[in-house]
């Protein structure tokens, strides 16, 4: 009976081969760091390779979702006929990557009108099985800006009255204000609410509500007409982020090698900014046969004894807290291995107060008004066609340097 079983598990594994997708790069083709924004002038891009015996036969779905990226189960907004990639064309990787044989490249909407994206706001895709539908691969989220409402919006230093931060710099923050003039098809009691996602941190949004009351940072304002008023004073502008690069082949030759070839990594809080891709990450072109995976170990002795849980977030993870990149400490050092493609990954490291439901992205890195970031403001409107849906109408996306 067992030897039934084992041919049988077997002869399921040969019929449903593992997959594994590495290294999801998704961006637009007017710019390959930023969070992707499709609009008219654009494309998204879509890259990853893949872990696989056989050659994949993977489809792609694309899927509309509210504003908490919630994909709608609206049949009028699921866009049947043109949310699905098929057939896709892969490329055969050098012999000299280990972890993966075949590499995917392809721009959205397609040129074969299987995919297009007719409405604006918030988008999830899903790299599935062509079989099976249900067993999703991969999956990342992009936003499409066909808006029609002008946001005006300025930007000054402010710091946050709300407690006593300690140290001091931890209250720094920015006052941002978004006006809107609606035009006449647009009624203002519609218009729900904005958001503001610092560069990739699409987890660590702030969000303001125009019935929200409570929030001691945050304002809006209506004149009675069809102009509205929104603001922040609670973002706070980081010190920007921490950088890999894998790219050298003379100083990361081997298989397993430090992320800092320098050494280990520490506190950076009174550091100064330096030069990133805002949260993005650039990847070595999948033709070149030094395109291959490290394992790569982040090591970090934080100048003050931390006794919460530290985690490590960046490009490589779309900037999620997870657990599998939490870091473990020997009592001397908090480290962490991961596998890497050869690159170049913005990261940061932050603390987790489970206890509180807390995470803290600011005591190890520093808050420092002079760090660079890409700010995406998103106003929604709940559109009462096909019986409600979240519809962003306006966007902007504001660089500080």
């Amino acid at each position: 009976m067992k030897k039934s079983v084992t041919i049988f598990l077997l002869f399921l594994t040969n019929l449903f081969p593992q997959i594994v997708i590495r290294s999801l790069h998704v961006y637009t083709t007017d710019d390959n760091l930023s969070f992707p924004v499709v609009n008219t002038k654009n494309k998204l891009v879509i890259e990853f390779d893949v872990d696989s015996k056989n050659l994949p036969d993977l489809n792609i779905i694309f899927r509309f979702c509210d504003k908490n990226w919630i994909p709608t189960d609206n049949i009028f907004l699921q866009n049947q006929g043109q949310n699905t990639a098929y057939i896709l064309d892969y490329i055969s990787l050098p012999v000299t990557v280990e972890e993966a044989r075949y590499n995917f490249s392809n721009k959205f909407p397609d040129n074969a009108g299987y995919v297009s994206f007719p409405y604006s706001g918030k988008w999830k895709f899903f790299v599935v099985d062509s079989r099976n539908s249900d067993k999703i691969l991969a999956e990342g989220k992009f936003i499409v800006d066909l808006s029609e409402v002008k946001l005006d919006v300025s930007i000054k230093k402010s710091n946050l009255m709300d407690k006593i931060y300690s140290p001091n710099e931890l209250s720094r923050s920015f006052e941002i204000s978004i006006n809107a003039k609606l035009p006449d098809e647009f009624f203002p009691h519609f218009v729900e609410e904005v958001e503001i996602i610092k560069d990739h941190l699409v987890d660590f949004f702030l969000r303001l509500n125009r019935n929200d009351a409570l929030n001691l940072n945050r304002d809006f304002k209506w004149d009675g007409a069809n102009k509205l008023s929104f603001i922040f004073r609670d973002l706070r502008p980081g010190n920007g982020y921490r950088q890999v690069n894998l790219m050298n082949t003379n100083l990361y030759s081997g298989k397993d090698v430090q992320a800092q070839f320098d050494g280990f990594e520490t506190t950076r809080f009174y550091s100064a900014p330096s030069n990133d891709f805002n949260g993005g990450m650039q990847l070595r072109n999948p033709k070149d046969p030094y395109a291959n995976y490290m394992n790569v170990k982040f090591r970090l002795k934080p100048a003050n004894e931390i006794y919460n849980d530290i985690y490590l977030l960046g490009a490589f993870n779309n900037w999620k807290i997870s657990d599998d990149y939490k870091l473990d400490f020997d009592g001397d050092l908090f480290t962490k291995t991961i596998l890497l493609k050869r690159g170049i990954y913005d990261y940061q490291y932050a603390i987790i107060d489970k206890s509180k439901n807390e995470v803290d992205l600011y005591s190890l890195e520093g808050n420092n008004y002079n760090s660079t970031s890409t700010i995406n403001i998103l106003m929604f409107y709940r559109d009462p066609q096909y019986g409600g849906y979240d519809r962003m109408i306006g966007f902007s996306r504001i660089h500080l340097k």
